[in-house]
């Protein structure tokens, strides 16, 4: 089963790492460390092989997914410049098939990373139906079973007044009616659910997590997720702070600071677009807890560390007869490799989703996100719990 894979954002850190390291494991040259799809119970589920994904998507910068691999590279050593050698010819099939994107409403800093590439001009209709052409185009010329889109774009502003796009009939009159308020990644999302294509948004965007293009997924049958995903500090947050609950230890405040580099680094340097980003690291912790505390979250631009980022978090607890104790914990990772296996790794599972009929919000695709569109819990240990039984659902009973 061919499954086509549509990046919002092609040309991007996360999107040139997922598309190398794809056509890595399909080579045999690494392994799928990182991957929880690689592991059972959900490798044994009827998932799309990666060798069988097809890459295509939209961007705004005109520089080749391998220069933005290459450079990545050499600031910070992934993926390495072996491996890009190994796929370069696979790389640069895929180079091909990127189209012109549009940066509208998407903040100041991305519109100044595109150059004047991005398509901006265009009425919002006609937006809308250039981008259901190319996803369509590549379907048919590809000869495809099935598309994912994925939003791996740079995090827009928050939308305002999204009451106003609150059903499918709302958001339709206000996208025919040219609404310029409305931003890139709800028109990429629309386009994908209103012609059947499920929607993956890894960002903080608004993306699908929007009341009328909900409304339309349900109407087309079709699954979406998001939003923002978990791959460094919040990731260990939310397997932290279960802990202090489950302890009945008291957390009198978290603090934490991240430092980031790379295109992410910079658009998040932009207070318009950091707001989202903010909102969505720091909106778990009183769930967990149960009660409210002082929680801040920080992030700052540091070019110097090009892909690599750094966290560092600052714990002050109370415990028995009062005693006030602390807990620091530092996290430095590569940004696109922690990022890159779960952009398989989801493609995967909401193609299965597609596959056996399920629509609207996956809610088993919980333990992705920090701000998922559904779930029953922040806590990692129960959101991957969750997922597994989701793979067993569709495993016999052994």
């Amino acid at each position: 089963m061919k499954t086509g894979v549509w990046l919002i954002g092609a040309r991007g850190n996360v999107a040139a790492v997922s598309i190398v390291g794809a056509k890595a494991v399909a080579s045999g040259i690494t392994e799928t460390t990182g991957m929880v799809t690689a592991r059972e119970p959900l490798s044994d589920l009827a998932l799309p092989e990666v060798d069988d994904l097809v890459f295509a998507g939209h961007d705004i910068r005109s520089q080749s997914i391998v220069e933005t691999a290459e450079a990545a590279s050499a600031s910070g050593g992934v993926p390495p410049q072996s491996t890009i050698e190994a796929v370069r010819s696979d790389v640069e099939a895929v180079d091909s098939r990127i189209k012109t994107g549009t940066a509208i409403n998407c903040g100041q800093v991305v519109g100044d990373i595109a150059e004047g590439n991005a398509a901006v001009n265009q009425t919002v209709p006609d937006l809308v139906s250039a981008i259901r052409d190319d996803y369509e185009s590549f379907v048919a010329e590809h000869d495809l079973d099935r598309l994912v889109v994925l939003n791996v774009a740079s995090t827009e502003p928050p939308l305002e007044n999204t009451d106003a796009y609150a059903t499918a009939d709302e958001l339709e009159a206000a996208i025919e009616n040219d609404d310029r308020a409305l931003p890139a990644s709800v028109l990429y999302a629309y386009a994908a659910v209103s012609e059947g294509h499920p929607y993956i948004n890894f960002t903080p965007s608004t993306g699908s997590d929007l009341g009328g293009v909900r409304e339309v997924a349900r109407r087309n049958d079709v699954p979406h997720m998001g939003q923002d995903a978990k791959t460094g500090e919040t990731l260990v947050k939310s397997a932290l702070a279960p802990m202090f609950a489950g302890r009945n230890l008291r957390v009198l405040s978290w603090e934490g600071h991240n430092i980031l580099g790379n295109t992410d680094g910079l658009v998040l340097d932009d207070e318009a677009n950091k707001a989202g980003k903010v909102k969505s690291k720091d909106g778990l912790l009183e769930e967990i807890l149960g009660y409210e505390t002082q929680s801040r979250v920080r992030i700052d631009y540091t070019p110097s560390l090009g892909d690599r980022k750094t966290a560092w978090d600052h714990i002050h607890f109370k415990g028995f007869l009062g005693t006030e104790m602390k807990l620091q914990f530092t996290w430095e990772g590569s940004d696109s490799a922690l990022a890159a296996p779960l952009v398989l790794d989801l493609v995967r599972l909401v193609a299965h989703a597609d596959a056996n009929g399920e629509s609207g919000v996956q809610p088993q695709l919980a333990s992705f996100f920090k701000s998922p569109m559904a779930y029953e819990t922040h806590d990692l240990s129960q959101q991957f719990e969750q997922l597994r039984e989701y793979a067993h659902t569709y495993l016999p009973e052994t």
